[in-house]
């Protein structure tokens, strides 16, 4: 499994990469494998702030449907429209093309608070 040190992880397996005052966020290697074949994302909180640990989607796999939970309180400023066509990057790309949503951050303070790669490396016991 991968677990790019540049990230920030949540317990609920999201990760986040900081640019400026925006941030990308996506869904982990761990919990794509631990889903399966995703083939379908429902994100519609465009425009919306979100607060920290909230549902802002849900990602469909074969087998299940999960939430997606928000890492920090921020507006979802973008979906990535690639996913429409290509869920499939998500389990191919989770860190690149694979990311679900960019976001304004509302309280930068909050990214510090999140897990370091090592901490989530050793959460998912890998």
């Amino acid at each position: 499994m991968n677990f790019p040190s540049e990230l920030k992880y949540t317990k609920d397996h999201e990760w986040v990469r900081v640019e400026g005052n925006e941030a990308y966020i996506g869904i982990t290697d761990f919990a794509q494998r631990e889903l399966g074949d995703i083939v379908y994302l429902d994100i519609n909180t465009v425009g919306e702030e979100v607060e920290q640990e909230k549902e802002f989607g849900t990602v469909e796999a074969v087998k299940t449907v999960s939430d997606l939970f928000m890492p920090v309180t921020s507006t979802v400023i973008e979906v990535n429209a690639e996913l429409n066509d290509n869920p499939e990057l998500v389990n191919s790309d989770p860190y690149g093309k694979g990311w679900m949503v960019k976001v304004s951050l509302s309280d930068a303070a909050q990214v510090d608070a999140l897990l370091s790669a090592d901490e989530y490396k050793a959460l998912v016991g890998a």
